[in-house]
């Protein structure tokens, strides 16, 4: 690798934008138009982890959608690892892309096949991809990696809580060894409860699988926690961007100091107690 290729971004996106056409207001007339994101410059650093945060509505799951090539913008590029992404393109052309990144879904109720075994599930990118290996020697890997018994293979997604099924959707997300990993909202469905161990597992796997993660939450603290840099974004425009710790002290627009000045600060449980006296680790 060139001195060149080792400082250039892994994600790089110019002037990425995604209009929604919407009703016409009359028979035969123009169509509605809504700008889910505005014309958006972004780079995203090998190895880096960046927090995108703001209120619903304000552009996050529309961006990291158009990077993960899962929709098409209306207009702009984007680039990963060098490579054009072409999301309006035959799905085979897209498979290099897919090698490169794991995604993981707001919701783990919806976003397992419940006619899958969790064998099947995680291992499902290792062979769509055509991955070298012995699949079912790292699908028990990975999920020991992640906190579960290697016998989950065996079982299917109703027998699991909201915290493992997650667990077993970043399981998925890693089993072919991504380089870049896109979490959108990966917290917001689970009980409060569980979700400082799905944020220390996030953490340890950034660590272990040298990823690059890409984290959309509406929640502060989870930010402030795993991400490095904190990108806020305000009606399909990023307003600031910065490093965490700097954001955090010293924010500079409006936007963002409404935003922190409403987030609710909470200790956290001692000795991983619940407030309802529940053991932490246990109940996931």
């Amino acid at each position: 690798m060139t001195p060149a290729a080792a400082s250039s971004p892994l994600v790089r996106a110019r002037s990425l934008a995604r209009v929604h056409a919407g009703a016409r207001e009359r028979p035969f007339g123009p169509r509605t138009r809504t700008t889910a994101l505005h014309a958006t410059d972004l780079d995203i650093r090998a190895g880096s982890s960046l927090g995108i945060i703001g209120e619903s509505g304000s552009g996050k799951s529309t961006l990291v959608r158009l990077l993960a090539a899962l929709d098409v913008p209306t207009s702009g590029t984007v680039e990963v690892d060098g490579r054009p992404v072409d999301a309006a393109g035959a799905t085979r052309s897209l498979h290099w892309l897919r090698a490169l990144t794991g995604v993981v879904f707001q919701d783990p109720y919806a976003s397992l096949d419940a006619r899958m075994s969790v064998g099947r599930i995680v291992g499902e990118p290792l062979w769509a991809l055509g991955m070298p290996g012995d699949h079912r020697a790292r699908v028990a890997e990975v999920l020991l990696r992640v906190g579960l018994d290697a016998d989950a293979a065996d079982r299917f997604p109703h027998e699991f809580s909201g915290g493992q099924r997650q667990r077993i959707a970043l399981a998925r997300a890693v089993v072919h060894r991504p380089r870049l990993l896109l979490a959108d909202e990966p917290l917001s469905a689970l009980d409060v409860s569980v979700r400082a161990r799905i944020i220390e597992l996030l953490a340890q796997l950034r660590t272990e699988e040298d990823l690059t993660l890409v984290l959309v939450s509406h929640d502060i603290g989870v930010v402030a926690h795993v991400c490095d840099e904190i990108a806020v974004m305000k009606d399909g425009r990023i307003v600031e961007r910065g490093t965490t710790a700097v954001v955090l002290a010293r924010p500079q627009h409006p936007y963002t100091q409404a935003l922190l000045a409403a987030a609710p600060v909470l200790p956290p449980p001692p000795d991983g107690i619940a407030p309802d006296g529940t053991d932490v680790a246990r109940s996931d």
